[in-house]
């Protein structure tokens, strides 16, 4: 009796002892999870605020292989609409999320981008217009030299041109990683990862990872920390063409692994003991 009774405790102090070990190794660090951790906490900054210094942004190149979505307005109805036909249309692969988040960020549901895609040559076919080589232009001077073009066939055009395949690529530690069609222009690293979730409890915040192709066939490969506000100030961070973000996992999300499957372990371990204690005391 006294046996059993030695057999019993000892496997009540090995789940104890097995419960505290799964506690500790499933819990996250509270500051490994937080963003600028370099912002002061003092009363002043809740008062007054910090001022912290941001890069400059650069308006969007447009390159070979884009899709410019263009319209332009005549008072002419039967103008208009042999003026924005579209030459070209792309289809355009984007994540499996398809839902709206915000006016400025949107995730594209599969359909095709419609609009004029610039050539291997840097031109675009608009109708009526002709020939316009548009590589190597931000939208706003692609937009001007079309109204100069158009006035001169039609009077006062008004012109609005917009990328419409201003895609990004989120992977890694974040909610919802996939391929995403932004609308607008100016969008930071920030507006991406909202865009994708925010990264899990498991994704290094000091170590962000972007790749931008640049001169050709070469990548650019960058590290950003969202540690620190300097990371604001970056001239990666505010987002173009193509660019891929890469959040690494920490270290506990191999623990987390790990501990899931000693977890199953050792629930199978402790049903075995149980019944053999169980036996014990029926045989």
């Amino acid at each position: 009796m006294m046996i059993q009774m030695k057999k019993y405790f000892n496997l009540k102090n090995f789940i104890l002892l097995v419960m505290i070990v799964q506690l500790g190794t499933s819990c996250t660090n509270y500051k490994n999870i937080t963003y600028f951790k370099n912002v002061s906490d003092s009363s002043d900054i809740y008062s007054k605020g910090e001022v912290a210094a941001t890069a400059k942004y650069t308006p969007l190149i447009i390159q070979p292989d884009d899709i410019l979505k263009i319209t332009i307005s005549t008072l002419d109805p039967d103008a208009n609409g042999a003026l924005n036909l579209s030459s070209a249309t792309s289809r355009v692969k984007t994540g499996r999320v398809s839902s709206s988040l915000g006016s400025s960020l949107s995730i594209d549901n599969g359909d095709n981008a419609d609009g004029y895609l610039v050539n291997k040559e840097g031109n675009i076919e608009v109708p009526i217009i002709g020939t316009i080589h548009v590589s190597g232009l931000t939208t706003d001077k692609i937009k001007i030299l079309i109204a100069e073009m158009a006035s001169k066939l039609y009077r006062n055009p008004v012109v609005n041109v917009r990328l419409a395949n201003f895609k990004v690529t989120i992977l890694g530690e974040v909610e919802n990683p996939g391929t995403y069609i932004i609308n607008g222009e100016r969008e930071s690293v920030l507006d991406a990862l909202g865009l994708a979730g925010d990264l899990t409890i498991y994704g290094k915040r000091e170590n962000l990872i972007l790749m931008r192709q640049e001169n050709g066939d070469h990548k650019k490969i960058v590290r950003l920390d969202l540690n620190n506000t300097s990371m604001l100030q970056s001239p990666f961070f505010y987002l173009k063409q193509g660019d891929i973000l890469y959040i690494e996992p920490t270290k506990g999300k191999a623990a987390a692994t790990d501990a899931a499957r000693t977890r199953t372990y050792t629930i199978i371990g402790t049903a075995i003991s149980l019944i053999v204690v169980i036996a014990s005391r029926l045989f």
